[in-house]
């Protein structure tokens, strides 16, 4: 029953990851609103093509351990990729983003990553 908790969330985690980076690809003006730092009209395009590749790659990498490696590869995955939305809080209070949005969307992230590292090493 954990195992199937514990991949099943990370599952999920992975998939809402997957659906970030896509649309970071695809409507990136839009995605750098909801991540709380909305991108310059004449902003430089890369970085946020940089945003949606690392979020669709590390959505990937996520699905194909699980899939491949099993349960304890991907509790390692999720221990080490919980450092990208630690580091978004910071990126989104440096840069003139809200405290609600900072905590409220990506540590509340980091928190819920580290709980599915958690169960998935108690599989």
């Amino acid at each position: 029953m954990l195992t199937t908790t514990a991949s099943g969330l990370a599952i999920v985690l992975d998939l809402f990851v997957l659906f970030i980076g896509v649309r970071f690809l695809l409507q990136p003006g839009p995605a750098a609103a909801g991540y709380g730092v909305p991108a310059q009209e004449n902003g430089d395009p890369a970085y946020l093509t940089v945003k949606g590749l690392r979020d669709t790659t590390f959505a990937v990498m996520g699905l194909v351990l699980l899939a491949f490696a099993g349960v304890h590869a991907e509790a390692w995955f999720m221990l080490v990729v919980a450092v990208a939305p630690l580091g978004d809080t910071l990126i989104v209070l440096r840069h003139g983003g809200t405290r609600s949005v900072a905590f409220g969307i990506h540590f509340a992230t980091a928190v819920v990553v580290l709980i599915s590292a958690v169960l998935l090493f108690a599989a």
